[in-house]
């Protein structure tokens, strides 16, 4: 437990789109819409990808991924809800360590677009 509010943690998630693979950093508190980030990609078909996916494409495992510094350059989709906060929690590339840091800066370095992810 860091003692802040669920909203506050980032999830990266990574998954393909059509055939690329892609993240979306989502807020703690909310349940991504793969159809939104399917169409945030500019693809028709999203779904998830195992972990050595995963790992191959960032260089981290499932659990400590970071929102940015992956081994390959992805794409990065953003939930707008992130933004509300003056600092979030992220993974630090393993399971137990984490980050805090603005979200305009981790988008700002993830070279991530802000865009609705949220499921309904």
């Amino acid at each position: 437990a860091i003692g802040v509010v669920v909203g506050q943690i980032v999830k990266s998630l990574v998954f393909g789109v059509d055939n690329e693979i892609v993240m979306a950093l989502v807020s703690g508190s909310n349940q991504l819409d793969e159809k939104k980030l399917a169409a945030a990609a500019g693809g028709s078909k999203c779904s998830r990808v195992d972990a050595d996916a995963v790992r191959a494409a960032t260089g981290y495992p499932i659990g400590g991924v970071p929102p940015f510094g992956h081994s390959t350059q992805l794409r990065v989709f953003v939930d707008p809800d992130l933004l509300q906060y003056d600092e979030v929690w992220a993974a630090a590339g393993t399971w137990n360590d984490n980050f805090g840091a603005n979200p305009n800066d981790i988008v700002r370095v993830a070279g991530g677009v802000v865009t609705d992810l949220k499921r309904a």
